[in-house]
């Protein structure tokens, strides 16, 4: 059966084991969710226990002596602030003593939670082998195991992600970046399809999809670059690990011969920073005002409406001519400039942490990394940080099929980070 996009609560777990090719390195490393090793148990002679509810969880021992470490602490603090109610306190530690305290509410009681549903998963998994010979009875207690199973997907995620440090710019908005890479007119083709790909898929989750600049190339809807605002509620967070570059393998339309090309497009996701967060200076800005090139019939050629703006310290460039206004093309040329200089200020400070950590990061979704094939001859698209392979092409180009890709991507990198937080 094909799992539909929405509702986006539609199980994790189902959604994983229905389409990737789960690489051995993720079956023995805690980056799946706890699914496969319940189905397997599921209708076995072998009772589980709730230490074995845990074996391919991302909440290993080590996660999990630090959550009973978060209960005592949340368990002490709660007494504090019970017998300091009726004190005059500083209303600042109070204020303090308070949001720690639900911080930690909001790791620990999905975690009990989760404690509990286990504690009825195996109540139900000793009914199930009691029952061998009651056919009937076992596909009842199966609807109902698949249901719990699900549930406790969904705390562990709740946990695993209460845990890890937030990113405030996950929730916001972010800019797009597309780049035709090696390959020519296909790749600039091809370079189209992944914009519509993003442009369709914001359209399914409500997002409003806003092109900056688009650089056409010579072929017939083929584009050399494009510049995209995609604005609503945790457009970054959902879409951050798209950087990178896109492989795509196909016969051109211009091949006669029917010859499979390669060729690939860059991605890049940015967070769109407000004033507050990049301080440009004007003096460390040189803008040039120009004549716009290209289509555009009377207008183009007889004002200087187009605009290069030039962060000096950096070297960054931006360049706009898309509309008609000098005033609409710096706005927009200043707005992609102070996304870039925040994403590069960004992944300075990440660099600098995982320098000091030591960590050994795989697969960092930097943008030199190809992180994606489209092979269409096949009908399959490979994400190849995760081996997540969909034979459905056409449900992912056209957007339906990315939350599939995506839900893989954050239970891996979150594994990541869980890692990462325990050394």
């Amino acid at each position: 059966m094909k799992p539909r996009l929405f509702p986006l609560q539609k199980s994790l777990s189902y959604l994983i084991l229905s389409h990737i090719n789960i690489p051995l390195r993720f079956k023995h490393s805690n980056h799946l969710p706890v699914t496969s090793h319940f189905i397997s148990k599921c209708f076995s002679s072998v009772s589980i226990t709730q230490e074995s509810l845990f074996k391919d969880s991302l909440l290993n021992s080590k996660v999990r002596e630090r959550l009973e470490g978060l209960i005592t602490r949340h368990s002490a603090l709660s007494k504090e602030l019970d017998n300091q109610s009726s004190k005059i306190i500083d209303p600042d530690v109070l204020a303090s003593k308070s949001k720690e305290l639900s911080d930690l509410s909001s790791i620990i009681v999905p975690y009990q939670e989760m404690r509990k549903v286990q504690c009825e998963l195996i109540e139900i998994d000793k009914m199930i082998n009691e029952s061998s010979d009651d056919e009937d009875f076992k596909k009842l207690m199966q609807e109902e195991y698949e249901e719990i199973i699900d549930k406790l997907n969904h705390l562990e995620q709740s946990v695993v992600s209460a845990l890890i440090p937030k990113d405030s710019a996950d929730q916001g908005n972010a800019v797009l970046e597309i780049r035709a890479g090696s390959g020519g007119d296909e790749a600039a083709l091809f370079a189209a399809d992944i914009l519509n790909m993003y442009e369709r898929y914001a359209f399914l989750r409500k997002w409003k999809f806003e092109r900056l600049s688009i650089v056409e190339e010579s072929a017939i809807g083929a584009i050399k670059e494009a510049t995209t605002l995609i604005s609503g509620k945790g457009v970054f967070g959902n879409m951050r690990y798209e950087s990178g570059v896109h492989r795509v393998q196909r016969v051109p339309v211009t091949d006669s011969a029917g010859r499979v090309h390669t060729s690939t497009v860059t991605v890049a996701i940015l967070p769109q920073p407000t004033e507050a967060d990049v301080n440009i200076r004007e003096n460390d800005l040189r803008i040039d005002y120009y004549r716009a090139s290209g289509k555009g019939g009377q207008h183009v050629n007889k004002t200087s409406s187009a605009v290069r703006i030039t962060h000096i310290p950096t070297g960054c460039v931006v360049a706009i001519q898309d509309e008609r206004s000098q005033p609409k093309n710096k706005a927009k040329a200043l707005q992609i400039l102070r996304a870039r200089l925040y994403d590069m200020e960004r992944n300075k400070l990440h660099q600098e942490r995982s320098e000091k950590r030591r960590q050994q990061v795989v697969g960092t979704g930097d943008r030199s990394e190809k992180i994606r094939t489209y092979n269409f001859a096949q009908n399959r698209v490979t994400d190849h940080r995760i081996n997540l392979t969909l034979h459905e092409l056409d449900n992912v180009l056209n957007g339906e099929s990315l939350q599939i890709i995506f839900d893989g991507l954050k239970v891996y990198y979150q594994s990541e980070a869980l890692q990462n937080e325990l050394h």
